[in-house]
Parts: C-alpha cells; sequence; structure tokens
C-alpha cells in the first residue's frame, strides 16, 4: 500500500468524499440564507402593513364616527337653542293674551299692562344676549351699528348721530339689525 492511499483511507484524515459533501451542504446553505432572510422579511413587512392598514382603517372610522357626533351636538344645540328662546317669550305672549282678555279696560290700564309686557319681552331678548343698539345724540357715526337714513344740517359735530329713527340690535356682538339714524352733516 502506497502513503497515499494509506493516508486516504485513514480515519484520521477523514474521507475525501465526506468532506466535499459537508463543503457542498455548508455552500447550498449559505446561497439559501438570503433566500430565506429575504421570505422572512417580506412576511414581517406584510404583517406589518397589514397591521397599519387596520390601524388606518380604524382611525378612518373613529374619525367619521367623531364627524357625525359633532354634526349631531350641533344640529341639537341649534334646535335647542331655539327651544330655549322660545321659552322665555312664552310669559310675553301670556301676558299679550291675558291683556286681550279684558273687555273694559282703561287706556291707562292698557298703557301700564304694555309697558309690563314690553319689560318681559326686553328681558327675554337681553337673556338671550340680544342687546339693543341705541345711541345718543352726538355719538360718532358707526356704520357697523347705525345706518344713515338721511343727512342733516345740525350745531353737532359733523358725521355724529344727530337722532334714532329705530333702534337697533346685536346678538353675541354680531349686528341683527343696525339702528336707523340721521347723520350731521359737514359743515
Amino acid at each position: 500500500m502506497s502513503d497515499t492511499q494509506s493516508q486516504a483511507s485513514s480515519p484520521e484524515m477523514g474521507t475525501p468524499s465526506h468532506s466535499s459533501d459537508a463543503n457542498h451542504d455548508s455552500q447550498s446553505v449559505q446561497e439559501a440564507d438570503p433566500l430565506v432572510l429575504a421570505q422572512a422579511e417580506l412576511a414581517t413587512l406584510q404583517a406589518k402593513s397589514a397591521e397599519l392598514a387596520d390601524q388606518y382603517l380604524r382611525a378612518k372610522a373613529d374619525a367619521e364616527n367623531a364627524r357625525r357626533r359633532a354634526e349631531d351636538e350641533i344640529s341639537k344645540a341649534r334646535k335647542f337653542a331655539v327651544e330655549a328662546f322660545a321659552e322665555s317669550l312664552l310669559p310675553v305672549a301670556d301676558s299679550l293674551e291675558a291683556g286681550l282678555v279684558i273687555k273694559d279696560a282703561t287706556a291707562e290700564q292698557i298703557r301700564e299692562g304694555a309697558q309690563a309686557t314690553l319689560r318681559q319681552l326686553l328681558a327675554a331678548l337681553e337673556r338671550n344676549k340680544v342687546l339693543p343698539i341705541h345711541p345718543a345724540p352726538g355719538e360718532k357715526f358707526d356704520p357697523h351699528q347705525h345706518q344713515a337714513i338721511s343727512v342733516v344740517a345740525s350745531e353737532q359735530e359733523a358725521n355724529t348721530v344727530v337722532s334714532v329713527l329705530q333702534k337697533g340690535y346685536s346678538i353675541a356682538e354680531r349686528i341683527l339689525r343696525p339702528a336707523l339714524v340721521t347723520v350731521s352733516a359737514p359743515k
């Protein structure tokens, strides 16, 4: 037996066929690793994508529900605001009806009843933040709160209120109706 044959068959050295199989197996595992890693990463990304899609749909549904709730609340607020205003006017209507039932009222009684009813009406308007705009004579004309009906010659400073023909009203600092006024002409 030659030295090379004895080395190849010797158990200490191992058989050449076994070492080449081990090299081949390790090489195929190394080639498969990037594919396995890519597939695992793809599966992870798909799971994350599905989770994000679910979160998006839930957030979208939550936003839609919040929008609907807000619309309902606004609708109810408008409805109940009108209801509260109407409720505050009921005593005024009651007073007017009571006054019409009296057949033999004197002019003084009618006047007193009308004044009391007007006080009730003004109090109801004030409770609902409807305030009168009634500029004093000599007050500077404000086109945001006043509407000039005419310009008249006056001893007052130019562009000031001379008289009020009809009170205006505002609600929560918004003009419902401007006061109708006459304004002093420039000299």
